[in-house]
């Protein structure tokens, strides 16, 4: 902040006067915390006390009248996001007004809308969106765009992040968890949780490169695991003996792997259908993740952790100490106010290995697939609820000729314009990229869309966890007790959520305790 003095006479009877010149927006484009001034063109008076001081100005008060309240949000830059106007988050970045153009040469990777001391959003007169709703908001909402794989790397629980944030607090800089729900914009790859231990042991046979990185005490504690302990603790001796792994043999053995592989792939085969699907996607993911990441063994992370591909619409929840990596495409993700990040590989970043092996659960099985639920008040709004009261996600289509009214009942909730244009409340234009805070106290806003209009208004919503007792997805710890452990999540293996039984183990009764806990979406019928 810069301040010019008006210098007075001193025999004035007027005070001196201090102008405050501002900043046009508080965030520069790498997403750095800036000025907190007001934006140019509003230059403040501020008078002096009898003591030459400068009392603060008191923060001018949100207009509870407002339905909604335009937000600049932050914006990050990290090897991994997208370059120049291709980006999804360049583009919205631009049109709220959090950058001022777009550098082509730029990967714009995440945007940022909430309170946390990272990447705080701004309202229009320079204030955080903390200052502005009195309180830091249980969330954080994030458009990310996913040029390539980002690092292999879990969010600790609120008691290992209490530790690491002691021990380490440069690298872990604050105290929260970070359960996360990702929401596909385009179609989405990731890597999520653990493979079951019999495609591993699979895979071991057959990638003997990939053996070659494992001491022998856990191939032999793979292939001899029965019970669900005894897998774990040797999916445990697993992961820890590859990470461990001098890096002299895993590059070595990367290199085998990769010219192996490539031959396989290529018309050298002879029969390059013969393999299972799921043998063949992870063979080439590989092969993609070791262009982005030369001489790096987490391109080998397929052969142990779970390869999806999601559609648009469809998400997925990740608890506390589970091992993930995206891997290419736009999401929308939604996350307790945390930027707690344990990485041990794929990324030039600090890696701590040592923690992510001592935190993780180890269990088995990709995430259930959520297509969201549709609102009772509303079926053109899906929810997407994760069993953690931090947070929900709502997901409004709009089409032309119609309108939608949206009711968050009465908590704080941000809202990003996702695709098309419209109107809110008659008279703010929207517009995809545009941001805005509603207050709690406001009262419900409307979207609508004219009919000459040739596609869909899309928005994003997320508030506090409304339907914490109605999940869209939940992990086992959450179930209710009497699943008795038959349907997994993100600690034990994890099936699609269905309500239709998809083994003979699914009896009649533990089909009307999941029905009568969870929503789930109508099932089209087959022609």
């Amino acid at each position: 902040m810069t301040l010019i003095e008006n210098g007075g006479s001193s025999g004035s009877s007027t005070p001196p006067t201090s102008h405050v010149t501002a900043s046009p927006h508080a965030e520069n484009r790498k997403g750095t915390v800036g000025d907190t001034d007001r934006p140019n063109g509003h230059n403040l008076l501020v008078h002096t006390d009898n003591s030459g001081t400068i009392p603060a100005p008191p923060p001018p008060s949100i207009d509870h009248g407002k339905r909604v309240i335009p937000l600049v949000p932050s914006v990050k830059d990290y090897a991994w996001g997208i370059r120049g106007m291709d980006s999804r988050v360049a583009r919205y970045a631009l049109e709220s007004h959090a950058i001022d153009d777009v550098d082509p040469d730029m990967p714009y990777a995440e945007l940022w809308i909430g309170t946390h001391a990272n990447g705080p959003s701004h309202l229009e007169d320079g204030r955080t969106l903390e200052e502005a709703c009195g309180h830091e908001l249980p969330f954080l909402f994030k458009v990310l765009s996913a040029g390539k794989a980002l690092s292999i790397q879990a969010h600790p629980d609120k008691e290992g992040a209490e530790k690491l944030h002691l021990d380490n607090p440069q690298a872990y800089g604050d105290s929260n968890h970070k359960p996360e729900m990702a929401i596909a914009l385009t179609p989405f790859e990731a890597m999520c949780g653990f493979r079951r231990l019999e495609e591993i042991a699979i895979l071991l046979k057959k990638h003997t490169e990939f053996a070659a990185c494992i001491s022998q005490e856990a191939k032999l504690a793979v292939f001899l695991a029965k019970d669900e302990e005894s897998q774990q603790r040797a999916l445990r001796m697993l992961f820890e003996s590859f990470m461990s792994c001098p890096r002299e043999i895993s590059e070595e053995q990367l290199q085998l792997l990769l010219l192996r592989v490539q031959a396989e792939q290529s018309n050298i085969h002879p029969h390059p259908h013969d393999e299972p699907p799921w043998e063949r996607k992870c063979a080439r993911a590989i092969l993609r993740l070791a262009q982005q990441f030369p001489n790096d063994a987490g391109a080998m992370a397929p052969l142990f952790l779970n390869y999806l591909l999601m559609a648009p619409g469809e998400s997925f929840f990740m608890a506390a100490n589970e091992p993930h990596a995206y891997v290419a495409g736009e999401i929308i993700e939604c996350m307790a106010c945390s930027d707690n990040v344990v990485r041990a590989g794929l990324t030039p970043k600090y890696k701590d290995v040592d923690a992510l092996v001592s935190m993780l659960t180890y269990s088995m099985g990709g995430p259930s697939i959520d297509a969201g639920a549709p609102l009772a008040e509303d079926p053109r709004i899906l929810r997407y609820t994760p069993p953690v009261p931090e947070f929900e996600v709502l997901l409004l289509t709009c089409e032309p000729g119609e309108s939608i009214h949206l009711n968050v009942h009465s908590v704080p909730a941000v809202l990003v314009i996702l695709e098309g244009t419209g109107t809110l409340d008659d008279d703010i234009v929207c517009r995809p990229g545009k941001c805005y805070y509603h207050p709690c106290e406001a009262p419900p806003v409307s979207f609508a869309v004219p009919a000459d209009k040739r596609g869909p208004l899309k928005v994003a919503v997320a508030h506090r966890n409304l339907h914490l007792q109605l999940p869209t997805t939940f992990s086992r710890s959450s179930a209710h007790p009497s699943l008795n452990g038959s349907l997994g999540g993100s600690r034990h293996a994890t099936r699609p959520t269905t309500p239709y039984r998809t083994s003979p183990k699914h009896t009649i009764e533990t089909y009307h305790v999941v029905h009568n806990h969870v929503e789930y979406l109508s099932v089209p019928p087959m022609d």
